[in-house]
């Protein structure tokens, strides 16, 4: 894998546990940081550490294709996490006859030089993958209509939860809000990905409506946003990284999402195990995570968020059918024994499919 700050790289220390755990030899490739952040050190397989980062750079993308080829001579089962791992595996593995299997957990750019280059690395994985799992429906459209030979869902287990520490009424005066107003959570790195400039525009239709939005998250926006904030004296206020992300959940009114594209959000999972209730725009695959869980509205809509929000609000009748939805649909999420299983089944699969 390449350069990961969450999900995907929380994903794979899963999966690299999992298969030690069950007696399988595993070599992890990953950048220094991302062993360093995520620890695979801890689970038992031999690491490499590979210079693979999030942008092309054609010294370390060498470096990085010289260590696979050596790496990848003798595997069983090569099994790549996202895209830029995934086509530098691609070309490392010519002449040997291991299976690729390439994991997509992101988007590819759609606009700037970075996004023509990404679709040339989307074209690659397609047409040198033996099998491609996707964590959205939109990512595996586009692998099929590339020429794909094999696309499946990736198994991507849902977050552990350890449920809240602080009662509802302390973190909700720590917050600053009292039980006459509406507290609306958004959990969400401050990125373009997470559409909140849209957030911040349904919340300017909401002043004095009584909601109170707060985002727990710290991201390259943050001048941004917070300049926004102050101009247009929004209720909304940024807390920046929080480790209390169970305690906030579980003080919320609702939970919300303005994202723009997601995969499997852990985010919203972790609201699902929380029983929140959810105002989310149909992003990526929310609608795969949220089911009926929730409310969904459509991307980049700010109108459409804010009357969501407000319809929510308003209902106490509905906030509690989609609390008691989302506890049921949390115990639908997938566990990392599920994550596993499809795992060795996948690659089983694959091993037997190119040895005929």
């Amino acid at each position: 894998m390449g350069t990961s700050s969450g999900g995907m790289g929380r994903h794979v220390h899963g999966l690299v546990q999992g298969l030690v755990a069950r007696g399988h030899d595993v070599m992890a490739g990953c950048p220094q940081s991302a062993d360093e952040l995520f620890d695979y050190s801890s689970t038992g397989a031999r690491v490499v550490h590979l210079p693979i980062s999030d942008r092309p750079h054609p010294a370390n993308d060498l470096r990085a294709h010289q260590t696979l080829r050596a790496l990848i001579d003798g595997a069983d089962v090569v099994h790549a996490h996202g895209l830029r791992a995934g086509a530098l595996c691609s070309l490392a593995r010519t002449g040997h006859l291991a299976p690729l299997i390439v994991t997509l957990h992101n988007a590819t750019p759609d606009s700037s030089w970075l996004g023509g280059v990404y679709n040339t690395l989307d074209r690659l994985v397609a047409s040198k993958a033996d099998l491609v799992l996707t964590v959205s429906r939109d990512l595996e459209e586009r692998q099929r209509e590339l020429g794909a030979r094999r696309v499946e869902h990736a198994v991507i287990p849902a977050p552990a939860f350890s449920g809240a520490r602080t009662d509802r009424a302390t973190v909700r005066q720590q917050l600053g809000v009292d039980d006459g107003t509406t507290l609306a959570v958004v959990v969400a790195r401050l990125t373009t990905q997470k559409g909140l400039p849209v957030l911040l525009d349904a919340a300017a239709r909401l002043k004095g409506s009584g909601i109170r939005f707060v985002i727990a998250g710290e991201g390259p926006m943050r001048h941004d946003l917070e300049t926004d904030i102050a101009e247009r004296d929004l209720p909304v206020r940024l807390l920046g990284d929080r480790r209390d992300v169970p305690d906030l959940l579980a003080a919320a009114d609702l939970v919300v999402s303005s994202a723009n594209w997601e995969g499997q959000p852990l985010a919203l999972q972790e609201a699902l195990e929380a029983g929140a209730a959810i105002v989310a725009t149909d992003a990526g695959g929310t609608a795969a995570v949220v089911g009926s869980a929730g409310v969904l509205v459509p991307v980049g809509d700010a109108e459409a968020l804010a009357d969501a929000v407000a319809r929510v609000a308003q209902d106490p009748a509905e906030r509690e059918d989609l609390r008691a939805r989302a506890l049921a649909r949390a115990e639908a999420l997938p566990t990392q024994d599920d994550a596993i299983d499809a795992a060795l089944s996948q690659y089983s699969l694959c091993v037997e499919d190119t040895r005929r």
